[in-house]
């Protein structure tokens, strides 16, 4: 009985080091969270079927927790082929181009993308990837260089027709109506006649 009880002590034991071995290393230097259409993406890439010229945001709030020098990139399969598989309609940069900024200590920083998939890849699907850089005040060598893929979309053969816009102002009124004040009007023109026939 007692071989049993230290055997299972050993295993919990030796399983607990194992899922600490699982944890960010960089953990300590800086933190992020990735969200898709502004929802936030928990441990895999959003799998979210698209129409050609269907439009969606990609964004990632990155937080360093030392002075340094953050460079990131938006990039997919097309990158540096000339092929356009997504068109950037809104964002910090276009695909593959790095943009860099220089972070305070504990400071936060969200980039934000939004982004169309065109013709070039109908039928199948292609990641949207999020390369970045962390690189110490006074260092040359990154401490980082890491990437992930945050959108995984299938781009269907269907084109995306945009919602109509509800117009602002109120439709115009049929101007064959009678407005309501004309009875009554009409009512109190009839009275004053007959009073002054009386009179």
């Amino acid at each position: 009985m007692k071989y049993r009880c230290i055997l299972i002590f050993l295993m919990i034991l030796s399983l607990a080091t194992v899922a600490s071995a699982y944890e960010n290393p960089y953990g300590k230097y800086y933190s992020y969270e990735v969200y898709y259409n502004g929802d936030e993406l928990e441990s895999d890439a959003a799998k979210p079927v698209l129409k050609i010229g269907e439009p969606f945001t990609v964004s990632i709030e990155m937080t360093v927790y030392q002075e340094c020098k953050v460079y990131m990139q938006i990039e997919d399969l097309g990158t540096g082929l000339d092929m356009d598989n997504f068109i950037v309609v809104e964002g910090p940069s276009q695909l593959g181009e790095s943009i860099s900024r220089i972070y305070a200590e504990n400071e936060s920083h969200t980039y934000e993308w939004t982004l169309k998939p065109t013709e070039e890849w109908a039928g199948g699907t292609i990641p949207i990837d999020i390369h970045y850089e962390i690189i110490e005040k006074g260092q040359s060598e990154p401490l980082v260089n890491a990437g992930f893929t945050a959108v995984l979309p299938y781009i269907s053969t269907e084109y995306y027709d945009a919602p109509e816009t509800t117009p602002a102002e109120p439709p115009e009124t049929d101007t064959n109506q009678t407005p309501a004040f004309t009875l009554p009007a009409a009512l109190l023109a009839i009275a004053l006649v007959a009073l002054r026939k009386k009179c």
